[in-house]
């Protein structure tokens, strides 16, 4: 009766990871529970989710062809694109939000143009600004820019803009760190760096009031809201987010706090169900309005 956070279904966000081909359901090791999928089965997947109640999804997109601008990210009949348009089409009132990011279309696994073996970051603006404006044409309601580029945001919000598409939110990726645990995500997105790291773009993890000063800058670009990642080991952030800003705060509960939780519940270490709900509970505790999770699903499931 005294209860002062509740974590509700519709607090939630699946992320989904759409490949070429029909038919693939390819099961990531790293993640128990989570799977490459074809559109066809995509589709499947943010059907269930829908009758569950998990109101939106998130699209991570895997090429057939991978080069060094990474240009299939902007491919009218690209993997992310037709999934978007598939899911809009039998699911219409699920919200799609889609990733913008260079990391899984490049050759190299870095999230913009290499130049002199760094990313040119002034130069892959405008690739990301393509890339959201293909989305936004595929049907996407939302866009969500994990590139961490300076400036991303505001070239996004002018090319949607400019195209008419002034109603399409941007959900900012805004304090991105450089964690130990995008690992297992790296499986399933296939973006792991082909050469050295994501350190000088991505946030030291030691850095709070870098994490803010991110985060405004973001809102001064336009961003409708404003995401911390991960989630459980930067709590604080998300707190301090939140009573700085008092901003539509998402929080990603990333691939490697989920899997060690699975990890750990395989051996018997750990209740599954109350390690999950006790987890998706901090993080709306800590200030996050939205959560994307890889136990939407089974929270869903859970709670109904």
């Amino acid at each position: 009766m005294v209860r002062e956070t509740v974590v509700r279904v519709d607090d939630l966000i699946l992320p989904l990871f759409a490949v070429p081909g029909e038919g693939v359901r390819k099961p990531v090791e790293s993640m128990p529970g989570v799977a490459q999928t074809s559109v066809d089965e995509l589709v499947k997947d943010a059907a269930e989710a829908a009758e569950l109640g998990v109101p939106a999804v998130l699209l991570f997109g895997i090429p057939e062809h991978k080069d060094e601008q990474g240009s299939e990210a902007w491919a009218e009949h690209g993997v992310v694109q037709e999934a978007v348009r598939a899911v809009k089409k039998e699911v219409p009132d699920l919200v799609v939000i889609t990733d913008v990011c260079m990391c899984e279309y490049t050759s190299h696994g870095h999230c913009g143009v290499i130049r002199d073996g760094d990313v040119a970051n002034d130069e892959t603006l405008s690739l990301l600004a393509r890339e959201a404006l293909s989305h936004a044409r595929a049907g996407a309601d939302m866009v969500a820019p994990s590139d961490m580029m300076d400036g991303r945001v505001a070239a996004i919000r002018e090319a949607l803009d400019d195209d008419g598409y002034t109603h399409i939110p941007i959900m900012s990726y805004a304090a991105k760190f450089s964690s130990a645990f995008y690992g297992p995500f790296r499986d399933a997105a296939e973006s792991a760096p082909q050469f050295g790291d994501r350190r000088s773009y991505q946030m030291d993890p030691a850095n709070g009031d870098e994490a803010v000063r991110e985060v405004l800058l973001d809102i001064e670009e336009g961003a409708d809201i404003v995401m911390v990642k991960p989630a459980l080991a930067y709590l604080d952030i998300i707190r301090r987010v939140k009573e700085e800003t008092r901003y539509p705060l998402a929080a990603y509960h990333v691939s490697g706090e989920y899997a060690a939780i699975q990890a750990a519940a395989r051996l018997g270490w750990l209740d599954l169900d109350a390690a999950m709900r006790e987890a998706l509970l901090s993080i709306k505790r800590a200030g996050a309005d939205l959560i994307m999770t890889y136990w939407a699903r089974e929270f869903a499931k859970a709670a109904g």
